[in-house]
């Protein structure tokens, strides 16, 4: 791994291997300088590819230990023990059973800083029930605005695992920290996806509340309904977002189209919607997607093309931010948000499970004679 980098450094993380929204927000901390542990299963979870390609598992070390022994757990309290944060997302209770709860953990480190991650919550009805990102969507109200007037379409799993789940999760590792150096103490973070989920769309419950939006589909101002918010296909099948909300982004809308704007009529008639939709999408086939990106460079219409995963990494903005890194040929997003001082960085490539197990207990204080006894017992696994 490379040093630490970035307004985390000297922060020390242990994270219990999961899937999907942990390892990002181990990641995300790892990448903001944070001394983040991986700790997997020997032999490792269940992984949608393998290990070596795993982007969320890069820039931090994984030891593998086996936490149905005692030695095993005891490795996980004593990491615990030197550690800031412990992040888990494992079902309510587990950690529990597996004697490595809060309370075991933070009886030794009061200090500690438990952050648990689910997707229903500690608590509730549902909370001992399985789920993806499309179940805890579709129970805030969030999926059911989402998609096209005849069914609803999950946003990839960025809305409830990533976003409702692991950035309100690092919102509160980094709140309980805050808090701590004053009050000395750490506390537990309950972060559950669908509370996550729900806060990302307060806006659309005020706008709801004030009479502003229709619990339906594709008949509002940023689910589509709007002609001025919507994508447009080309000539050639590709896309374009068109986002001109404002009066004066919208008139440059039109001029570039070449539609006369006394003919297109006012920009929130909502009578006229149906026609001004198909208005524009007429004119769009006419061209294909990078042409018409030519005929909007410089405008503030507010269109853009609808890049692919291949396209986006070399598009020149990104390019000049350096958006994107690479990783052995392949373009994976950088780490964000960007430090004037302290900036983070991809500090290694993905780690296979267990690989850095002597080394990693290493430097978090057990001997060479603790970490030998360990692998011997087969508390713990090193893999090559």
């Amino acid at each position: 791994m490379q040093p630490a980098s970035g307004p985390l450094t000297g922060i020390r993380v242990v994270e219990l291997a999961g899937l999907g929204p942990v390892p990002y927000a181990g990641m995300l901390l790892a990448e903001l300088g944070a001394d983040v542990v991986r700790v997997d299963r020997p032999g490792g979870g269940t992984l949608l590819v393998d290990p070596e390609q795993e982007a969320l598992h890069r820039s931090r070390p994984s030891v593998a230990v086996d936490l149905k022994t005692p030695a095993g757990r005891d490795v996980v309290l004593r990491l615990a023990g030197a550690a800031d944060v412990l992040v888990e997302g494992l079902r309510p209770g587990v950690t529990e059973r597996l004697g490595v709860g809060p309370d075991d953990a933070c009886t030794r480190n009061p200090r500690l800083v438990y952050a648990r991650m689910t997707g229903w919550g500690q608590d509730g009805p549902l909370a001992a029930r399985a789920g993806h990102d499309i179940n805890y969507l579709g129970l805030t109200g969030a999926l059911h605005a989402i998609g096209t007037a005849d069914k609803p379409v999950p946003p990839l799993n960025t809305a409830a695992d990533f976003g409702g789940g692991s950035l309100f999760l690092v919102v509160g590792v980094l709140a309980a920290l805050v808090e701590r150096a004053t009050s000395g103490r750490g506390q537990v973070v309950d972060a559950a996806m669908v509370d996550g989920a729900s806060s990302l769309v307060t806006m659309v419950y005020g706008l709801l509340g004030a009479g502003l939006w229709q619990d339906r589909r594709a008949v509002n101002l940023l689910d589509g309904g709007a002609p001025f918010y919507d994508t447009y296909a080309c000539a050639d099948g590709r896309h374009v977002a068109v986002g001109a909300l404002e009066p004066q982004f919208h008139a440059q809308l039109l001029a570039g189209l070449g539609i006369d704007a006394d003919e297109h009529g006012r920009q929130h008639d909502v009578a006229r919607w149906p026609e001004q939709r198909a208005r524009i999408a007429g004119v769009f086939t006419a061209r294909t997607r990078d042409e018409w990106t030519a005929v909007f460079e410089g405008t503030d219409a507010c269109v853009t093309p609808v890049l692919g995963l291949t396209e986006a990494p070399t598009h020149p903005h990104l390019a000049a931010r350096g958006t994107f890194v690479d990783r052995d040929g392949q373009p994976e997003p950088a780490p964000a948000p960007r430090f004037s001082r302290t900036p983070g960085a991809v500090r290694g490539a993905p780690r296979a499970p267990g690989q850095d197990t002597r080394t990693t207990l290493a430097a978090w204080g057990f001997t060479e004679d603790e970490v030998t006894g360990l692998l011997e017992r087969g508390a713990v696994v090193q893999t090559d």
